[in-house]
């Protein structure tokens, strides 16, 4: 059965909701067993290989040099911003830092994108506010008591996130893939340059490499659809629904590394995904 057109944005941004919880869960695995900027070096040169390689057999144009520019600049900023939240999860629990980087991430886009394309409309609004309740529910610490670790880092990846999100906007209805590459390529360009400088190159064992060459995988291919449906639906949307991922996340950290799943996250799930058809309606 066809998806109808309306939905199609949608489409693509939950299936980078998928990917990119996978591909956090992996990076928070991976970054505490090696240098975080490393790790996510290899993360970015696996992602940039795989989709340069489709980029190149697709047969499409190359971007202009506005979408070019637009696109490195998005990719350096994305490039460092996943490097600190993977730093922050390898350093606190995954369920408290992937929800908080998820709301800065989406919540400066979508004002961004109110003032410059208009209301979106009371239910996209209503959507907006549920799925951030839920998020942040999923957030919430049980004590309440101190600052938890990784923390700061997750506030400053999800600014860096948001920058993304806003740059990679502003590189126009090109190419996804070639978009995608370009971006990827200034993300490595970044996180090559801090790992050669500070000084991080060292070996790498073999089950962390395979760990970060499959989460480059899943993280660019979040990445590319992400980009089409920001390129084919309002930007707010697009991001909103995309940053529902840490659902994702933290259920495989409840399932694999068995972190504690109380009713305040459970309830918060239940909220973001009632949002979804109220984003994409």
């Amino acid at each position: 059965m066809p998806i109808a057109a309306q939905y199609i944005p949608a489409a693509y941004s939950l299936t980078a909701v998928g990917v990119w919880g996978a591909s956090d869960f992996l990076g928070g695995v991976g970054a505490r067993r090696a240098n975080a900027f490393l790790f996510t070096a290899i993360v970015h040169l696996s992602g940039l290989v795989l989709v340069g390689t489709l980029a190149l057999t697709s047969g499409a144009p190359f971007p202009g040099n506005a979408s070019l520019g637009w696109s490195l600049i998005a990719g350096a900023v994305g490039g460092i911003a996943l490097a600190l939240f993977y730093r922050a999860l390898a350093a606190g629990n995954m369920g408290l830092v992937a929800p908080v980087a998820a709301v800065l991430g989406a919540a400066i886009p979508t004002i961004v994108t109110a003032f410059a394309e208009g209301f979106p409309g009371y239910r996209h609004l209503f959507g907006f506010l549920l799925a951030g309740v839920g998020v942040w529910l999923i957030s919430r610490t049980e004590s309440g008591v101190g600052r938890p670790e990784g923390l700061g880092m997750a506030v400053l990846a999800g600014i860096g996130f948001a920058g993304f999100y806003l740059c990679i906007h502003r590189a126009g209805n090109g190419s996804a893939l070639w978009i995608a590459t370009c971006s990827r390529f200034g993300a490595l360009l970044v996180t090559g340059t801090i790992v050669l400088f500070g000084r991080h190159l060292r070996a790498v064992a073999a089950p962390v490499l395979g760990i970060a060459l499959v989460a480059g995988i899943l993280d660019i291919s979040g990445t590319a659809v992400f980009i089409r449906a920001s390129q084919i639906g309002r930007l707010d949307d697009a991001v909103v629904l995309s940053s529902l991922y840490p659902a994702v996340t933290v259920l495989l950290a409840r399932m694999f590394l068995h972190e504690h799943f109380n009713r305040a996250r459970t309830i918060g799930m239940v909220a973001a995904l009632a949002a979804v058809p109220m984003i994409a309606g």
